[in-house]
């Protein structure tokens, strides 16, 4: 069983007991995390969410707190004397997915459609 999951933006797909690096979270190392945008589920059906998938959750624990590799990023404009040297470290949270709870294997209910007073009159009207 996996999902297709968004998180901070960006969508990955987890599996149980899988880690993996994501951007930066809020929260402090061994604190807990869960995600409730789910995309897309497969466990011998599959469930597609339009946008999400509703009643399905990804429980996730933070292991650590780092630092991407370094990526240098060098201008130059050439017999101008113009030349900048910058660096950039992405700050990243390691993160094990501990769960996937929620799914059922049915697809998610839809919502019930809003009524109008206009449309209830009429309803009332074709019963009698």
């Amino acid at each position: 069983m996996f999902a297709i999951v968004e998180i901070a933006g960006l969508q990955y797909k987890v599996e149980q007991d899988q880690k993996l690096f994501v951007n930066r979270l809020k929260g402090d190392k061994g604190g807990k995390v869960s995600f409730d945008k789910i995309l897309l589920t497969v466990n011998g059906a599959i469930t597609v969410g339009a946008p999400a998938v509703n009643g399905i959750t990804v429980e996730a624990e933070i292991l650590d707190h780092v630092k991407a590799d370094k990526v240098i990023v060098f201008k130059k404009k050439r017999r101008k004397g113009y030349e900048v040297k910058n660096g950039h470290r992405q700050s990243l949270t390691q993160i094990k997915i501990t769960g996937i709870t929620g799914f059922d294997g049915k697809k998610a209910e839809k919502p019930a459609k809003k009524t109008t007073k206009k449309a209830d009159a009429e309803a009332a009207e074709s019963a009698e």
